[in-house]
């Protein structure tokens, strides 16, 4: 691996705002990834500090690759995995990241046993249709002994989900359209709703997971909500530090936990 990967977490933030300012990163006229990396950069810095010792990494529901992109420019084996084939798109291409076309739900990972040093899951466990366990010990089967996983998803008791509650509105999506008129895709014999947040989780139901997934150390918290912004614009960021004092009612839980 790259000696960048000994960078503190200030330092990695650093190193991938240098490279996205550097046109190195992704292609910033792409207005997806643009709003992804703002509102995600803190969590992949977070995750890319506790993967420093961790050569070889897959990510399970790589999505647009930003994450990968970035472990990869850190020096970094990395692998990709998604239901969505995403084999290429720009950022893959630009990094050269290997990508496999896998239902987490359904199908086995396609890699050995014993494969990766480490394993990230962002943001994807609240569209699974089904249970979560099978996938928990799938992606503890392709971790070494010792290897460390992480898995990020929305806090069901964040401030956004209260303060709709008692405005009277769901905390899911449009119920006519992600509801009521919802077609499943149809895989092996099964039904899925990928299209839709189907579960969000407690910080007890994450650790639950995990444990009853074969992992013993397991480390759940609170995953700040702030967007990276630059300029005068970093005063919009003082509402959600005001928010993120009360860590149970942030928008996200991320958990670690070691094989």
């Amino acid at each position: 691996m790259s000696a960048v990967h000994r960078l503190s977490k200030r330092q990695i933030k650093k190193f991938a705002v240098e490279k996205r300012n550097a046109g190195l990163y992704y292609d910033r006229s792409a207005s997806n990834l643009e709003d992804n990396f703002l509102g995600s950069v803190d969590r992949f810095c977070d995750i890319a500090f506790a993967f420093r010792d961790s050569p070889k990494v897959v990510d399970a529901g790589s999505g647009d690759g930003l994450l990968l992109a970035l472990l990869k420019m850190l020096g970094h084996d990395v692998y990709a995995v998604d239901f969505v084939d995403h084999a290429q798109d720009p950022t893959y291409l630009r990094h050269a990241i290997p990508f496999k076309v896998c239902n987490l739900e359904a199908d086995p990972l396609p890699f050995p046993t014993e494969s990766f040093d480490a394993i990230s899951c962002c943001q994807t466990f609240e569209h699974f249709t089904h249970s979560h366990l099978p996938t928990v010990m799938e992606f503890r089967r392709v971790l070494k002994t010792g290897g460390l996983l992480e898995i990020d998803v929305p806090n069901v008791a964040s401030y956004r989900n209260r303060s709709r509650l008692l405005r009277g509105k769901n905390i899911t999506y449009d119920y006519k359209q992600h509801y009521l008129n919802a077609q499943p895709v149809a895989y092996k014999g099964r039904e899925y709703y990928p299209d839709r947040h189907n579960r969000e989780f407690t910080a007890n139901e994450l650790e639950l997971l995990l444990r009853l997934g074969g992992f013993e150390k397991v480390d759940v918290t609170f995953l700040k909500s702030r967007r990276y912004r630059e300029g005068l614009g970093a005063i919009i960021s003082l509402g959600t530090s005001l928010k993120d004092v009360v860590p149970g009612i942030r928008k996200s839980l991320i958990a670690f936990a070691t094989k």
